[in-house]
């Protein structure tokens, strides 16, 4: 089975991300994709006024559900700690999921063997799934792609697709929040009173 991997903080979760899973579903033919809300961020503190773990996890739960495709994983939150990729993909591996694909945005594929915790091993573990930011993303990806299925002998698959440049900072701070988020999601915000949203 092929299975997408798609890591966040989800705070809040958006309709970009759920683009981004369904561009790598349609261009990879995944069967699933696992929405995997971060525990501790290695790289980056929470924001101040940010959602609970609980919170994080259940708009997550509501922006999946009805989809048969997409679901929520609590991989990281249950393994407590701060929440760094290989050590969720040999989680993966050792449930029996072989086939995986990490779904990532431009920057982290710049950044990937500089940034993250053993870009080796990860490249073992999974094939990178890269979604395009913007159409002049392109040709650095390739060159980027090239560069480390050299280097690292990583599998990487570019996708092309129209991007949907949606910030959860912009979101936090006021953003529109039914335009860019499920009525579901929306509707958990406001009621929870998350992010200053149903005061």
């Amino acid at each position: 089975m092929r299975t997408g991997v798609l890591g966040g903080t989800f705070n809040p979760p958006h309709l970009g991300h759920l683009h981004a899973a369904q561009l790598a579903r349609d261009e990879l033919a995944l069967d699933r994709v696992l929405f995997i809300p971060t525990n501790i961020p290695p790289h980056k503190s929470l924001p101040v006024g940010t959602a609970t773990t609980a919170d994080r996890c259940e708009m997550v739960r509501l922006m999946t559900q009805g989809i048969p495709w997409a679901q929520l994983d609590t991989i990281e939150i249950e393994r407590g700690g701060a929440s760094y990729t290989v050590d969720t993909l040999r989680a993966l591996r050792a449930r029996g999921m072989d086939d995986l694909y990490l779904i990532v945005g431009t920057d982290m594929l710049l950044s990937f063997d500089r940034g993250w915790r053993d870009p080796a091993e990860i490249a073992r573990l999974c094939t990178l799934a890269v979604c395009a930011r913007a159409e002049e993303d392109w040709g650095v990806l390739v060159r980027k792609a090239a560069a480390l299925r050299w280097s690292l002998h990583a599998r990487i698959e570019l996708i092309r697709g129209a991007s949907l440049p949606i910030s959860s900072t912009a979101l936090r701070q006021g953003g529109d929040l039914r335009h860019y988020t499920t009525a579901a999601v929306a509707d958990h915000i406001e009621r929870r009173h998350l992010y200053g949203y149903g005061g």
